[in-house]
């Protein structure tokens, strides 16, 4: 093992955690030969295969096994060790990290900002991916701080609410029912839909909405991507529902716009999360408090603050 690399154990943990050398790949931003080259010279250190592939699926050997638990402990002890030194030199130097369900791209950065002019010296490590691989870092405890819109409801996490983060219905400009008002959810039940995949925040949301007033969607399309549904709603493939901040930087040509349908905007909010008994070092407390202070107020002094108004006035608030 002497000749194994920390970069090598961290592509072989990311490669175990998933099971799949394309997902580790794409965490890590890394291409897949890349990946399986680390992993093979890797094992080649360690004198023993660490994974074994049974059809399409791949499984750790008992070598890989007893690799990835240490790993495990190795990168603890490391983060234990980079709070600590964080802690010493108090908000000088030091590194955030944040992982963030996707929709939260369109506001994080912005947030981001101030804090990043306040404390020069702070890195920030910033994860963007799904609703459920957010709950994976979470239960790995492998960052900071996890911003979501669907905060867990069976673990035990602190959860803080920082920022509305309503859902509204959007179709393309010169779609029908934008000439409609209070538009009933059975008539957008009809409407060819498009969804986020399966397991985003988003998806649970609206589904939970028409399940209990008893309708079905009409899903012809499932994109992963908020950029790639606004593109479809543009291009006439059918209307869909989203986060109001993806629509922050669209400006007045936008081919998009807003339906006012009953029960929209969906309220809902951002929320700081991180699991309970963790100690937060001096860096991610002193984010912590910047957002549930000022974060509201930053982000109404942006592009935001025309969407709020535009989704109460809607709302009837």
């Amino acid at each position: 093992m002497k000749n194994a690399t920390l970069h090598q154990l961290k592509v072989f943990e990311a490669v175990a955690r998933h099971s799949s050398f394309t997902r580790a790949a794409e965490e890590l931003f890394l291409t897949q030969p890349t990946v399986s080259m680390q992993v093979k010279q890797l094992a080649k250190a360690v004198g023993a295969p660490l994974f074994e592939q049974v059809g399409k699926r791949l499984y750790l050997t008992e070598a890989g096994k007893d690799l990835y638990t240490t790993c495990r402990e190795i990168f603890d002890r490391l983060a234990q060790f980079e709070t600590s030194i964080a802690n010493l030199k108090g908000l000088k130097q030091g590194t955030l990290r944040l992982a963030v369900v996707t929709t939260a791209k369109y506001v994080v950065p912005r947030l981001l900002g101030p804090f990043c002019q306040r404390y020069p010296g702070i890195d920030i490590s910033l994860t963007v991916t799904n609703h459920e691989r957010v709950i994976d870092n979470l239960l790995d405890n492998r960052d900071d701080l996890y911003i979501l819109s669907q905060p867990p409801e069976d673990l035990d996490v602190n959860i803080h609410p920082f920022l509305e983060n309503p859902l509204v219905v959007l179709a393309w400009r010169d779609h029908p029912l934008t000439r409609e008002k209070n538009i009933p959810l059975k008539r957008v039940a009809e409407e060819p839909f498009i969804m986020r995949e399966p397991g985003s925040g988003t998806r649970k949301s609206i589904q939970k909405m028409f399940d209990e007033q008893g309708l079905a969607l009409n899903v012809k399309l499932d994109l992963g991507s908020n950029e790639a549904i606004k593109q479809a709603i543009a291009g006439g493939l059918g209307i869909s529902a989203l986060s109001l901040h993806t629509m922050a930087l669209e400006g007045r040509d936008s081919p998009l716009t807003i339906l006012d349908v009953e029960g929209f905007p969906i309220e809902r909010y951002w929320y700081l999360v991180y699991p309970g008994g963790k100690q937060l070092s001096v860096i991610a407390q002193a984010f912590f408090e910047y957002l549930l202070n000022e974060g509201k107020t930053v982000a109404e002094q942006t592009a935001f603050q025309g969407f709020f108004s535009y989704a109460r006035q809607l709302g009837g608030g």
